[in-house]
This record gives structure tokens, C-alpha cells and sequence, in this order.
């Protein structure tokens, strides 16, 4: 007989006959199947990295984890869905508004209408579902900016027709006069609460009327912080005084420039709005914003997209504004905000309209 060769699927045994088992083990070349399809298996083995198999649901499963639950013999996945939903309408359709506080407990005050043209002094509060009447702002004024709760509001600068400093305190149910900004402007952006406020951008009497000029508010009075990279006017701005964000506005073209301020200076972020646009509004914190209506030579009559801010870049969301809108009012964070007013390609052009944008986690079944 001659020299037997031993392989791994072409084993001799001593009683002539061929042994293949351990053929189920080692690697074979790929060169040496000819034909790849598992169409005749019957079973397979655990795949390392692939959808873990598990008796029950995890408790408190992330966004984009993936499980097969052996119980009900599914596959599920946790993903977040969201929407714009109207909400309820305010009781002054205006523009050129300010706004405080979250979705359920919002604040809407100040503002501009026409015909006739008149500065709004009115402040309206919301509680998820309806507007009604607050206390009035002191000095009526349009194109201003807001920080705050509803119970303890702040509003700052703005117009009447000209620039002003004004700056108040709300408590629940009246506003009170407090020290004004060092710089009159209107058309600017706020972020954090009533004691600790950042005011930046904006317009200021003279030329170049642009600003780049940042003040903080200590709950007395506003004293410098440091300035845009980027001067602007019509931006949106959120977050706290010590981690604020800036995104937006007229410079004097349309920008989608977002930036970040440390309580100190401001720092320019890599990523920018996808779609560039001035008169829009924002809600959140500086890791996690939204950004939504506006705004710019293509759309001058308004949007409604809506964009998402991780901290790093910015993502276009699927959901977008049933009113597109500009000028508009704006509160809550990045997956509970509330818009409502501004104007845009509506009858006769300035709106009431209030939609509140929510996003939750959901498991979602496949099969």
C-alpha cells in the first residue's frame, strides 16, 4: 500500500474507511469549496459580535442596541422617534419675540406687529397645552432676547424703535426694572437664568452696526466677557453662562457658524449649521441643541427644517416645522422645545401658531 496523506477532511482509518468528522473544526481555504451555500445545514453556532440572545428585554437599553429576546423569539431594537405637534395657539400673534423656561412651563414676551406697527409689551405663559396672560414688560420693545424660567424670567435689550438696554426680572407674575446692558442692542441672543445670563450679538446704534460684543449678568448687573468670533445680529443662542452656544444669524450674509463659550471666550465649533439662515431660534444645552425656522436669500420667506447639535456637528432632522417661520420664539431643550410665533409665508404674515417638538426613546419589534 502506499504513503497515506492526512488531511483535515480526508482521514484513513486502520479498518479502510474514511473519517470526515474533524473536518467540523480548522479552517478551510476558501479555494477548496466549491460550493458556499448553507441552504442543506441544519444548525449553526453562536456568531461572536452579532445580536446577543437574551431570555427578557434589557432594563434600561441605550439608543441603537440590538437584542434577540429568546422568549417571544424576536428581534428588537431601541431607536428614538419624534415629532412636531401643534400645540396651543398665543393670544398675540406677533414676531421679533423672546421667550424662557421649558415645554411644559414656557414664557413668551415682548415682540412686534403691524399694521398698525406697534412694540408688544405682553407676556404669555404656557403649561403644555395653553397660553395665557402674564404680567406686561415695562418697557414694550421688539427684537430682544430671554433667559430664565417662567418663574424667575429675564429679558434683555431689544428696540423701540431704537436700541435699548432695558433689562427686567419676571417672578411668576410681574416683571421688575433692573440694571441695563452696557451695550443697547436689539436683535441679539441669551442664554442661562436669571442670575447668571449671557447676552451676545446683535445690533447696535452707529456703523458698522453689527456686534460681536458678549455681557454677563450676575442677578444686578452686566459687566464684558468675551467676544464672537464671529460678529452677528439675528442668531440663536442656549445653554448656561459658563457653557453657551451660538449658532446663525447675519454677518451681513446668512451663516450656519456655531460657537461655544467657556464662561470666558468663545471657541469656533468644527461643525456648522447645514442649512445657513439669520431670524432663527434654539433650544438645549451647548452638547445637545436644537435649531429650527429661519430664514436666507433661498427661503425668504421662512423654514421650518430643523437641525440637531451633539457638542460637535450639526444633523439635519427628518422633522421639520408644520409653519415655516422666522422671528420666532423659542424654549426647552433638544428633545422637548416649544416654537411659537414669528412670521413668514402665513395670512396676513405674522403668526400665533405654537408646535412643540418631542423626541423619546421607543423598542421597536421586527417580525
Amino acid at each position: 500500500m502506499g504513503a497515506r496523506t492526512r488531511g483535515l477532511a480526508n482521514n484513513v482509518l486502520t479498518s479502510g474507511k474514511l473519517d470526515a468528522t474533524d473536518a467540523l473544526s480548522g479552517v478551510v481555504p476558501a479555494s477548496n469549496i466549491a460550493n458556499a451555500s448553507l441552504t442543506s445545514a441544519t444548525s449553526f453556532g453562536s456568531v461572536s459580535g452579532g445580536v446577543p440572545a437574551v431570555a427578557s428585554d434589557p432594563p434600561s437599553p441605550s439608543e441603537g442596541d440590538i437584542w434577540y429576546n429568546t422568549t417571544s423569539g424576536k428581534i428588537k431594537f431601541r431607536t428614538q422617534v419624534g415629532a412636531w405637534a401643534t400645540g396651543g395657539n398665543m393670544g398675540t400673534a406677533r414676531y421679533l419675540i423672546a421667550g424662557a423656561g421649558t415645554q411644559t412651563a414656557g414664557l413668551g414676551f415682548g415682540g412686534y406687529t403691524f399694521p398698525p406697527s406697534t412694540n408688544r409689551s405682553e407676556t404669555e405663559e404656557y403649561n403644555g397645552s395653553a397660553w395665557t396672560a402674564g404680567g406686561s414688560l415695562n418697557t414694550a420693545r421688539w427684537g430682544l432676547a430671554g433667559a430664565g424660567t417662567q418663574t424667575a424670567g429675564l429679558s434683555f435689550g431689544g428696540a423701540q424703535p431704537t436700541q435699548t438696554g432695558a433689562t427686567e426680572e419676571y417672578d411668576g407674575s410681574a416683571w421688575t426694572t433692573s440694571n441695563p446692558l452696557s451695550t443697547a442692542r436689539r436683535s441679539l441672543a441669551g442664554a442661562g437664568t436669571q442670575t447668571e445670563a449671557l447676552a451676545f450679538g446683535g445690533d447696535i446704534p452707529g456703523s458698522p452696526t453689527v456686534t460681536a460684543a458678549t455681557e454677563e449678568y450676575n442677578g444686578t448687573s452686566w459687566t464684558a466677557g468675551g467676544s464672537l468670533g464671529t460678529a452677528r445680529n439675528t442668531l440663536a443662542g442656549c445653554g448656561t453662562q459658563t457653557a453657551g452656544l451660538a449658532f446663525g444669524g447675519k454677518t451681513p450674509t446668512s451663516t450656519g457658524a456655531t460657537e461655544e463659550y467657556d464662561g470666558t471666550s468663545w471657541a469656533t465649533s468644527p461643525g456648522s449649521l447645514n442649512t445657513a439662515r439669520e431670524q432663527l431660534a434654539g433650544a438645549g444645552t451647548q452638547t445637545a441643541a436644537l435649531g429650527f425656522g429661519g430664514s436666507n436669500p433661498t427661503f425668504p420667506s421662512g423654514t421650518g427644517a430643523t437641525e440637531e447639535y451633539d457638542g460637535t456637528n450639526w444633523t439635519t432632522s427628518p422633522l421639520t416645522l408644520a409653519t415655516a417661520r422666522y422671528n420666532l420664539g423659542a424654549v426647552g431643550t433638544k428633545t422637548s422645545a416649544l416654537a411659537f410665533a414669528g412670521n413668514g409665508p402665513l395670512v396676513p404674515g405674522i403668526a400665533n401658531a405654537t408646535e412643540e417638538y418631542t423626541v423619546a426613546a421607543t423598542t421597536t419589534v421586527v417580525g
